[in-house]
């Protein structure tokens, strides 16, 4: 019921949005050369890679680290800057619902690098689709602000952030429900409007 209903909802939505989706990608191109599309290789259900797509809110020619330093990062364009306050950089993730990579409420997949860092226990948010929100999302929607303020955001992100998103993550599958994630979607949306 939960993947028809994830089916369902992303394609109507990818239908709906779809001028949306191409003006968003139009601007991106304009500030910055490349693709309007970032594609990123994720960690899915059962530890099988899949690659998360998000609209690019980085100029394509530099580098650094893995994460996001926050909104004074310099690589975050302007049209990053505001697609990533809205959170409209996660549209594209409607088709990766559609082709049932992720689901909309379930962990938040991780690069393979950091899910190589997951306990024995840890490793069991990976027996569900992943999804494009779940409580450690709300909880961490300002994650970069708390980036920004340590000597080694990497290191942070490791040692700290990353363990507290997983152990919320665990706790919220093991009771999740049809209704509990409707609450999710609900409180995710509320979230992006405040």
């Amino acid at each position: 019921m939960k993947r028809l209903f994830d089916f369902g909802i992303a394609l109507v939505a990818c239908i709906i949005l779809s001028p949306l989706l191409l003006i968003l990608g139009i601007l991106i191109r304009i500030e910055s050369p490349g693709s309007g599309l970032y594609r990123q290789e994720r960690v899915g259900k059962e530890g099988v890679s899949f690659q998360l797509l998000k609209f690019r809110s980085m100029r394509s020619d530099l580098s650094g680290p893995a994460i996001t330093l926050g909104t004074n990062d310099p690589r975050i364009t302007r049209v990053g800057q505001w697609i990533r306050k809205s959170k409209m950089d996660e549209l594209p993730q409607l088709w990766n619902i559609v082709m049932g990579d992720m689901s909309f409420v379930g962990p938040r997949p991780e690069v393979p690098k950091y899910v190589a860092l997951y306990t024995t226990e840890q490793r069991d948010v990976l027996a569900v689709r992943p999804g494009l929100t779940d409580p450690a999302s709300i909880q961490a929607f300002d994650e970069g602000a708390r980036l920004e303020s340590v000597e080694d955001p990497e290191k942070f992100y490791r040692e700290v952030i990353l363990p507290e998103k997983v152990n919320m993550q665990l706790a919220y599958i093991r009771k999740a429900t049809f209704l509990s994630d409707g609450r999710v979607i609900v409180r995710t949306l509320l979230r992006i409007l405040k």
